[in-house]
């Protein structure tokens, strides 16, 4: 699989062992180390995969991953040396898909950006809207309105209530959530489901969706009202 990644780091020692890593992998690699670089070749070609430090000489990593999520959907996988806790549940909320701590093993490093590949790319289905009262999932569009006003999600957001509404009477669990959206070959802390879906709750709350996700005591999450 040819696959497009764009490092964005400024040290030139990790830079080089990530560009490794993944070229040994048969990846292509594009390299920015810096935010006006890493969106100069946005501009020039959306990549698949965009593996992003945190800490850039002209801003904070997390404000350009906002950035990346607002203009595309390309898998986004954090490398940093931060290892607080309160620095990887922002980098979800904002969007990233995985996070990996410095110092990172290249096995490690190669096995989390081949799981986030393994994780389908939506295709138009051409399908109807799911409606549920107000909310209307559109699969083919990828978008979600709540009457009528369009709420702004991210892509595992959206996975998430693809997942859940295209089976309203099912109730997933963490697992069954991150393979279907995840993919079955991510492995890391399942609590990142609630994060996202925390996130998704919020966004649908504040254009009137209350609710349409619920809760499952002890069991897992599912469409409801």
């Amino acid at each position: 699989m040819n696959v497009d990644v764009l490092v964005v780091e400024d040290a030139p020692e990790f830079a080089r062992i990530v560009s490794t890593v993944l070229e040994n992998a048969g990846h292509q690699v594009r390299l920015a180390a810096t935010m006006a670089e890493a969106l100069a070749e946005m501009d020039i070609r959306v990549p698949d995969v965009v593996i992003l430090d945190l800490g850039l000489p002209d801003g904070d990593g997390l404000d350009l991953c906002r950035v990346i999520r607002e203009r595309s959907s390309v898998y986004v996988l954090m490398l940093t040396g931060r290892d607080d806790e309160v620095d990887k549940l922002l980098g979800f909320r904002l969007g990233a898909d995985d996070y990996v701590t410095k110092p990172f093993s290249a096995r490690e490093l190669a096995a989390r950006v081949e799981a986030m590949l393994r994780r389908p790319r939506p295709e138009p289905s051409g399908e109807a809207p799911r409606v549920f009262g107000e909310l209307s999932i559109d699969t083919s569009a990828r978008e979600v309105t709540v009457a009528g006003v369009k709420a702004d999600l991210t892509r595992i957001e959206f996975d998430l209530l693809d997942t859940m509404s295209a089976n309203p009477k099912v109730v997933f669990n963490r697992q069954q959530l991150l393979d279907r959206v995840w993919g079955p070959g991510w492995y890391g802390d399942d609590h990142v489901v609630d994060v996202h879906i925390a996130n998704l709750r919020k966004k649908l709350d504040m254009v009137g969706a209350k609710s349409w996700v619920r809760t499952v005591r002890g069991v897992g999450y599912s469409m409801g009202s």
